[in-house]
């Protein structure tokens, strides 16, 4: 008891200290940044701890984890707070399955991947796709369809390209060649010769704003001052494709986008044409789990794809998203707190996550 009053004594109630919402949430995201004890059960915890969630008149939060062992409690044997948090852990995990992906000949079957890591296959599935945002097999396909692509870049034969990348014959890449590349594997190698591209340029509170969309689905969102600008943009995205204006049907769909952009909280719910590497998508898949109102550092991002040594590729790959407010990459700041990065001005980040905290 002389233990639990000198806690409650020398700091303020839990319950007013905003960090005790994240701790009644198990934010997993604040593992790491503070740290909190128990008194009534002698234990201190991180804030995502499974645990049941304590009376705030016995917590005592903290900000290192050495303030916490200086309670003189134990940790927790649940959440284990002086050991990697299950998220890393999980990451770590997931690193390495990629590697093993993108190392491997041809793609890992499930039970190959999940006994490489030592799981059941049920669990390492799920494991992967809630760090991922894919299922194994779809990163696999993701990594295949990018050595295809960098292969026919660089001018190898389609049929080099195509056994290079791993594919066991012709008749299963030409199964996805359309939904992979977003066009034959011909028409890719010459830099998208007769592709159709259709686009239409509109106002938005945020300036000019055009949207371009393939057969797959909306292709780019572009903001900027200058419309003429934004389409010398669009066509550096697809040099060789055969741009069409679109007509009053397809300024409807240019309409929800903009509806979008000024409450960028509803998220957009139209089909996406997402062109990049496995590790881009990766990425931009990762911001598309932000949830709006929320922010996220370059490193924290690093993190949740397994890979915390990245943080320059990451932040190269929020550059190279093509796809304003349909992937946010505008919830996505320094470790700092501050606002940088951004391809269509620090002003429209700011703008984008102003409306979305207001929204909150």
């Amino acid at each position: 008891m002389t233990q639990k009053r000198r806690q409650d004594d020398a700091t303020p109630p839990a319950w007013r200290d905003p960090r005790w919402a994240r701790i009644v949430a198990r934010d997993r995201s604040a593992d790491g940044q503070f740290w909190y004890s128990v008194a009534t059960t002698g234990v201190y915890c991180r804030p995502s701890c499974p645990s049941r969630t304590a009376n705030p008149g016995n917590v005592a939060i903290h900000d290192t984890l050495e303030a916490a062992r200086e309670t003189g409690f134990r940790p927790c044997r649940r959440c284990n707070p002086e050991g990697a948090s299950t998220e890393a852990e999980n990451a770590a995990i997931v690193a390495k399955a990629c590697r093993l992906i993108e190392q491997a000949e041809r793609p890992p079957s499930l039970a190959e991947l999940a006994g490489a890591v030592e799981l059941s296959p049920g669990y390492f599935h799920r494991m992967f796709k809630a760090a991922t945002g894919l299922t194994p097999r779809a990163y696999a396909a993701a990594h295949r369809a990018s050595r295809v692509r960098d292969g026919l870049a660089s001018g190898q034969t389609v049929t080099d390209a195509i056994y290079d990348a791993g594919f066991g014959s012709n008749g299963r890449f030409y199964e996805t060649a359309n939904a992979m590349l977003g066009m034959t594997p011909t028409r890719y190698r010459a830099g998208g010769a007769e592709e159709a591209i259709r686009f239409a340029v509109g106002q938005c509170s945020l300036g000019a704003i055009l949207v371009a969309s393939s057969e797959k689905g909306i292709a780019a969102i572009l903001l900027g001052n200058d419309p003429e600008t934004l389409l010398h943009n669009l066509q550096d995205q697809f040099p060789k494709a055969h741009l069409i204006g679109g007509d009053r049907t397809y300024e409807s769909l240019v309409a929800r986008v903009v509806g979008v952009v000024e409450a960028p909280g509803l998220g957009l719910d139209l089909p996406l044409d997402i062109r990049g590497t496995a590790f881009q998508q990766r990425v931009w898949q990762a911001l598309r789990d932000i949830p709006a109102g929320r922010t996220a550092t370059y490193a924290e991002v690093a993190r949740r794809i397994g890979t915390p040594k990245s943080v320059r590729a990451v932040a190269g790959a929020c550059a190279a998203n093509a796809l304003a407010v349909a992937i946010p990459c505008h919830r996505v700041v320094r470790s700092d707190g501050a606002l940088s990065g951004y391809r269509w001005g620090v002003e429209r980040k700011r703008a984008l996550l102003e409306r979305e905290a207001a929204a909150t």
